[in-house]
């Protein structure tokens, strides 16, 4: 029974990650429609799916009980907001990225996410860093060094994503919602921004969402792009180990550095490939690091370290 919750927590697990990668396809077909409006649609429909759904899943209770929590714990509230805010950001960026043909740089910042994850539980939750980590950091600011140097300016869109991204599920740490009530908290929390902002485009007859209706339904459907994966990563979370859910989380950029580079014909220069050289040499040493083997390796040389002293 056991294997088979495994290979069922893969599959989802799987399903999640290639959505993920293949998402900038979803956002070229928008590329007619301003990111900032793109961002706004995404929030209020990825909201509303959200509402539908918990009352299918029959968790509209639990998320009336979590408000009525927020409500009354500021630091609970704090935390939400910080974590909406940099959720939001981190899709804004991405949605820019992709209709700026900049998909290779969304790549190497979900490449660089975990270790930036690891970072910050070293600088905010104090958490020591093992030997093998503190290699990973180095070859990925090497990576990063090479394309700061071939193009003479810091690769920005890759770091504000990594960074994001990564203080987004610090947030999420003191939040503690299940995954979907946690996403109907965090769009409700930017919804009135977004419905702000459409108002603001419809009254200057600038919004794009009555151009068409496959536009109007693309926008729509993004919440649903959003909502999905995040689901199946929730579902394939509870039933496989961190350690493969780890790995699995490189499919993704994987994905979208393929399709930007073969779909889209993205420039991928030998500055490219190098920096991405030494990026999968620290993720390969990292996923290593927290494999049981890598652990159990790294036992036993410590002990021999402690017996020859």
């Amino acid at each position: 029974m056991k294997v088979d919750q495994q290979k069922e927590g893969a599959i989802y697990a799987a399903l999640s990650y290639m959505m993920w990668g293949v998402v900038p396809v979803y956002w070229k077909f928008l590329q007619g429609v301003g990111a900032i409006e793109i961002l706004a649609q995404r929030v209020l429909w990825s909201f509303v799916f959200m509402l539908v759904l918990l009352m299918f899943m029959k968790k509209w209770q639990a998320f009336l009980d979590y408000v009525k929590n927020i409500m009354g714990n500021p630091k609970l509230f704090t935390a939400l907001l910080t974590a909406s805010l940099l959720v939001t950001a981190n899709w804004g960026v991405f949605i820019w990225a992709v209709n700026s043909g900049r998909i290779l740089d969304t790549s190497l910042g979900y490449y660089i996410n975990p270790l930036v994850s690891v970072l910050l539980g070293v600088i905010v939750l104090k958490e020591k860093l093992s030997g093998a980590q503190i290699i990973s950091f180095l070859l990925a600011g090497i990576g990063v060094l090479i394309l700061g140097i071939h193009f003479g300016t810091i690769p920005w869109i890759s770091l504000v994503l990594a960074m994001t991204f990564g203080l987004y599920g610090l947030a999420k740490k003191m939040i503690k919602a299940e995954s979907a009530i946690g996403l109907t908290l965090e769009t409700m929390m930017v919804t009135p921004l977004a419905l702000g902002y459409l108002i603001y485009l419809m009254n200057r007859s600038e919004m794009q969402f009555f151009t068409d209706g496959s536009t109007s339904l693309l926008l729509v459907g993004g919440g649903i792009a959003t909502a999905l994966p995040l689901l199946y990563f929730a579902k394939g979370a509870e039933k496989i180990p961190l350690s493969m859910l780890g790995i699995f989380q490189y499919i993704a950029p994987t994905l979208s550095l393929l399709i930007g580079v073969f779909v889209y014909h993205e420039s991928f220069t030998k500055a490219h490939l190098l920096a991405f050289l030494f990026i999968w040499s620290a993720l390969a040493v990292y996923t290593l690091s927290i494999t049981k083997w890598g652990q159990a390796s790294a036992r036993r040389f410590k002990g021999k370290g402690n017996i020859g002293a």
